[in-house]
């Protein structure tokens, strides 16, 4: 079985505990974990050891929240440095990485796909207006009090800002996509949405500018798509759009659950690979 989970964000007890009771019984399931495990790399090896133990594969792409530096970690390694060290508690444990080789999922049915696991961040152009220019949109979100986190603790090195880190990541991506499209049906997994339609929920909208890129929304057509696994909004659901059903899978945080059970925070996929 094929289960996924993202934005488990454990520094908050209550989702800690539900982590810790979430994975009895899943020693044959693949778990896909979409980001924002954790604000620091203490907490996030204590997720990736305990999720690695107790399934069969663990595939994870990065959050903005894993790549933070803050006043918990002072001698903590930006940008890119920073993820390579995600990369490396990850491969301790066996875990799958956007750096990886994507791996082939046999659903019940016999139907092979391929889990690609994607880092792109964003890039601003989720904007609205529209004809905004980043830096407008930047600082409409700033008037409206809407300023990510990110702001402060997300740091880009060697990549002078976020855009550039996140043009680098998509043509990355995009290479490694050509050289496995038509293999087989892809899974995509992005903590971040694909598709900006999919963020017209979030509140204040002004927010929406941290939620994604433009970049890649060609990549559902041009590819053998047929599910996105993703997180970030903490919105917990499914949108079906152009055929491909889009889903949220979020966990997030104990306000946002709305008296959701905990208990349930995974999210069964092969239904949708029918």
């Amino acid at each position: 079985m094929l289960v996924a989970v993202s934005d488990l964000h454990v520094s908050h007890p209550e989702n800690r505990r539900a982590v810790e009771a979430l994975c009895a019984g899943h020693c044959e399931d693949w778990l896909i974990l979409g980001g924002d495990v954790a604000d620091d790399l203490t907490d996030f090896e204590w997720v990736i050891r305990l999720v690695a133990a107790r399934f069969y594969r663990v595939i994870w792409v990065p959050g903005n929240h894993e790549l933070w530096c803050t006043p918990k970690e002072p001698m903590a390694l930006p940008g890119e440095m920073r993820y390579r060290q995600l990369i490396e508690i990850c491969h301790q444990y066996g875990v799958l990485t956007p750096e990886d080789d994507y791996p082939v999922y046999t659903a019940e049915n016999g139907q092979s796909f391929l889990i690609a696991p994607i880092f792109t961040l964003y890039d601003y152009s989720f904007r609205h207006p529209s004809d905004f220019t980043p830096e407008q949109g930047l600082e409409r979100a700033r008037r409206a009090g809407a300023v990510c986190s990110d702001a402060f603790f997300l740091k880009t090195y060697p990549y002078p800002d976020i855009r550039s880190w996140c043009t680098e990541r998509v043509q990355y991506t995009e290479a490694r996509l050509n050289a496995v499209s038509g293999q087989l049906p892809m899974i995509f997994i992005n903590h971040f949405p694909m598709l900006q339609v999919l963020t017209q929920s979030v509140q204040p909208q002004e927010f929406s500018i941290w939620c994604g890129t433009q970049q890649v929304a060609s990549w559902l057509s041009r590819y053998p798509v047929c599910l996105v696994v993703y997180g970030h909004l903490h919105m917990h659901g499914s949108t079906v759009l152009e055929g491909i059903p889009h889903v949220e899978v979020s966990l997030g945080y104990p306000k946002d659950r709305h008296g959701r059970d905990a208990s349930g925070m995974l999210t069964v996929l092969d239904t949708l690979l029918m």
